[in-house]
């Protein structure tokens, strides 16, 4: 074998790993992916059994039930309500009619969530859940906070 045939060997090796190990770890990224979705889009196009994803919107009111641990509740983005459900210790800024984004899989018409996260403060809300609420029409900002 020349010298020219060992390393175009040895490039064409490294260039194989390389594919390998690209695709690799597209893979691994791919499964951990967790995309976002209104409560409109999750009733027009339901996402497949177990597939994990995060919601947001606004706590509908009246719709929280809790029984210890168990808290049932409805998220809203105006236009279409979804049934949470949850188990665990809900953050102390959890309320009717504030935003949250609550992460979990949907299966049978009802949101199984893992994790709900709250607004941080009376401003904020993530650019996806105000996004939504304003293409529906429901956006109430407060003047005296941040655009």
């Amino acid at each position: 074998m020349t010298r020219k045939q060992r390393r175009l060997t040895l490039i064409a090796i490294a260039g194989i790993v390389l594919a390998l190990a690209a695709g690799l770890t597209l893979s691994a990224l791919r499964e951990s992916i967790v995309f976002f979705a209104s409560p409109s889009e999750l009733v027009r196009n339901p996402p497949p059994a177990g597939k994990r994803l995060r919601i947001g919107g606004l706590v509908k009111e009246g719709s929280i039930v809790k029984e210890g641990l168990q808290v049932r509740f409805d998220v809203t983005d105006g236009a279409q309500s979804v049934p949470v459900h949850y188990s665990g210790m809900l953050p102390d800024l959890f309320r009717e009619k504030q935003g949250i984004v609550a992460e979990g899989t949907f299966e049978n018409g009802v949101f199984s969530a893992r994790t709900i996260l709250a607004k941080h403060d009376e401003y904020y809300m993530p650019r996806e859940v105000v996004d939504a609420l304003k293409e529906k029409g429901v956006w109430k900002h407060n003047e005296g906070g941040k655009k």
